[in-house]
């Protein structure tokens, strides 16, 4: 039997991280984390509670509530991942809604919130067998990861492929707000203190502006496979 290998999948928005993430956990049996889904979360309870919004930041009052926040996933066998649970509910698509995107680096950007969910991943981690993706997993979460993936797209691109998603779930939605959110979120992730958004030295860099999801797959697939034949 092959050896099990912690994957970390870090990168901007909107460049495919989470298909990416999805399609090796599958492929491999492996554990799928999506932990931008944890900070959306916690940005969902915020907003829910009034913290945050477009003209209010209540940081204290979010800090305060840490300890009422219970994030999780809960497998679906027809998906074939985990969807996320906030308080024992499923908000996979709520915080999915461009109103969570527009508030959630301001979320994630809060140390507490950071440490809190940081603790939770590396718990779902530390057997191996799992892919994990977000901001941080290979700079502050797992390290020590066999295999780290930085994924990066042309800011149109992303826009572009963020706009088409939204579209087609049915949201009334202009191209130049996506663009605007896409260049927003990319300053805050990149300019934050406390764990920014960079790339690992020893990470693979991933330019998937000209590629499509199955060529995607393909070359990530095969990066995956030399480095689990590499250590077993």
């Amino acid at each position: 039997m092959s050896k099990k290998i912690t994957i970390a999948i870090d990168g901007y928005s909107s460049t495919g991280k989470s298909t990416v993430a999805k399609q090796l956990a599958k492929e491999l049996g492996y554990i799928y984390v999506d932990s931008g889904a944890m900070y959306r979360a916690v940005t969902l309870f915020a907003m829910r509670k009034l913290f945050v919004s477009d003209t209010n930041f209540d940081k204290e009052s979010i800090i305060r509530h840490l300890p009422f926040i219970n994030v999780k996933f809960i497998f679906d066998d027809e998906l074939g991942y985990g969807e996320i649970y906030l308080n024992d509910e499923n908000v996979e698509k709520e915080i999915r809604l461009l109103e969570v995107s527009q508030q959630v680096s301001k979320v994630a950007a809060i140390p507490q919130v950071r440490k809190k969910l940081v603790k939770l991943q590396q718990e779902m981690g530390k057997d191996k067998g799992v892919v994990m993706d977000g901001r941080d997993i290979g700079t502050v979460v797992f390290p020590d990861a066999d295999l780290k993936l930085f994924m990066t797209a042309s800011t149109e691109r992303r826009a572009q492929r963020r706009y088409n998603e939204l579209k087609e779930r049915g949201d009334k939605i202009t191209f130049d707000e996506v663009l605007a959110n896409v260049k927003e979120r990319d300053h805050m992730d990149t300019t934050r203190d406390d764990s920014p958004l960079l790339k690992a030295d020893d990470a693979i860099e991933f330019d998937n502006s000209l590629l499509d999801l199955e060529e995607q797959y393909e070359k990530v697939l095969k990066l995956v496979k030399d480095k689990i034949e590499a250590v077993s």
